[in-house]
């Protein structure tokens, strides 16, 4: 039986993950170090140099910023932060920005000298701002995850000063405590009261900008194209609609979503398929939100190992996370899902993050399609077994195989990924 202080510290996590973001996360957390770093230094700075990670620059390139009118770009996104963003939000900080600021914005690119470096710290994930005016300057550290300030500085005075490591995988120690069979007994056992202003959070703003992916026109359309050439089945709507929140999200949308391992598109991944399965069943709210635990306790524990960011196309796990949730729905177990999780791993590892773009939407509605044939291979008495491929002896082995090869594993893979894209995009300027 799963004990109280471990269902304290599952409820910690679902609460420290299922938090609400506007854009695409990599460039709303350069927006939100931009704004803490002009409201440090008190005044627009004239200089800015940002300095990122290699994923970090991967992760903007190629997304619109929210809130700038269609615009993109590592200096869209710092500029934008530090002349109309609200650190106080954090990953909504841009929520406010009005049609008036934007014309102060392109006021401050064209007249503020802003840099970009790429960071050389061994952790994927890194932002770091400089800015200063005249003899004033200030300094912003986020390191790890997307609001992990570690360093705030005006001149050499420290306000904040927290030690962080410069490692690869950054996990907080709590998240090493998932394992499937306890996220299940949790998701059996927990006072849904608990989480569940979070879950109807879920809910209410993923299902909302799925709903705008597929009435309006953004990006490659993906949502749009799977209801129209395959049809209402509630596999395909599945797919769908969370292929239509990454359309909208990664395309301009300005509707908030809820989070996952940092992520809104793992976020969208791991809930809008088991919200349209359970609408199509007919189950009551708290099994839904029960499902929803599934899922995204699921998401999180495959994460945990790869890392924040990675080679490794985050959408998978969160597919795999979706697979288990819609497992659950269907009375399924610990048993039932264990083989659901290891079955879609089995399919669809390996799948390459190439940055944050308009393609994400095509690869989750492969990753949800991954889980659902997961799920469904096991009630049809077929599963893979140990030795085939990354299948291990067991679930938990298996999912820490398939994080080692994609946090170690692939970390050349992802180096050759992000030196590509920058020679490429140097060509087609």
């Amino acid at each position: 039986m799963i004990d109280q202080e471990l269902i304290e510290t599952y409820t910690t996590i679902l609460h420290e993950e299922l938090v609400p973001a506007m854009g695409c996360t990599e460039p709303i957390a350069i927006a939100y170090a931009g704004a803490i770093v002009r409201d440090v230094l008190g005044t627009l700075p004239d200089t800015v140099e940002l300095m990122v990670s290699g994923n970090i620059i991967k992760n903007v390139k190629s997304v619109i910023v929210p809130h700038t009118g269609g615009r993109k770009g590592l200096k869209t996104a710092v500029g934008v932060g530090i002349s109309c963003g609200r650190p106080d939000l954090e990953l909504e900080v841009l929520s406010y920005v009005t049609s008036e600021q934007l014309k102060e914005l392109d006021e401050y690119l064209d007249s503020a000298t802003i840099s970009v470096k790429e960071s050389k710290s061994c952790c994927p994930f890194d932002i770091q701002v400089t800015a200063s005016k005249g003899e004033e300057s200030a300094y912003v550290h986020i390191i790890g995850h997307h609001r992990n300030v570690v360093c705030v500085k005006k001149g050499d005075e420290a306000i904040l000063d927290k030690p962080y490591s410069d490692d690869v995988i950054q996990a907080c120690e709590n998240r090493k405590l998932l394992c499937v069979e306890k996220i299940v007994e949790y998701a059996n056992t927990v006072d849904i009261k608990t989480v569940e202003s979070l879950l109807e959070r879920q809910v209410e703003y993923n299902m909302a900008i799925a709903s705008a992916g597929i009435k309006e026109s953004y990006g490659a359309n993906i949502g749009k194209i799977l209801l129209k050439c395959y049809g209402n089945s509630v596999q395909n709507r599945a797919k769908a609609y969370a292929a239509a929140g990454s359309d909208a999200r990664m395309n301009g949308c300005e509707l908030p979503v809820v989070i996952n391992s940092g992520s809104g598109n793992q976020g969208m991944t791991a809930s809008i398929p088991v919200i349209i399965y359970a609408r199509e069943c007919n189950v009551s709210n708290e099994q839904m939100y029960r499902a929803l635990i599934v899922s995204n306790l699921v998401t999180i524990h495959l994460k945990t190992g790869i890392g924040s960011l990675s080679a490794y196309c985050g959408a998978t796990s969160a597919g795999t996370g979706a697979g288990a949730g819609i497992c659950y729905l269907y009375g399924g177990g610990y048993k039932e899902i264990a083989h659901a999780i290891v079955n879609s791993l089995a399919i669809n590892s390996g799948m390459l993050c190439d940055g944050a773009k308009a393609s994400c939407a095509a690869k989750i509605a492969s990753s949800v399609e991954a889980g659902l044939l997961g799920m469904k291979m096991y009630m049809h008495d077929s599963q893979f077994y140990s030795g085939d491929g990354l299948v291990a002896q067991n679930v938990e082995e298996t999912i820490r195989a398939v994080s080692a090869i994609a946090r170690e594993g692939m970390s050349d893979t992802d180096q050759h990924i992000i030196q590509f894209m920058i020679n490429n995009e140097s060509k087609c300027r």
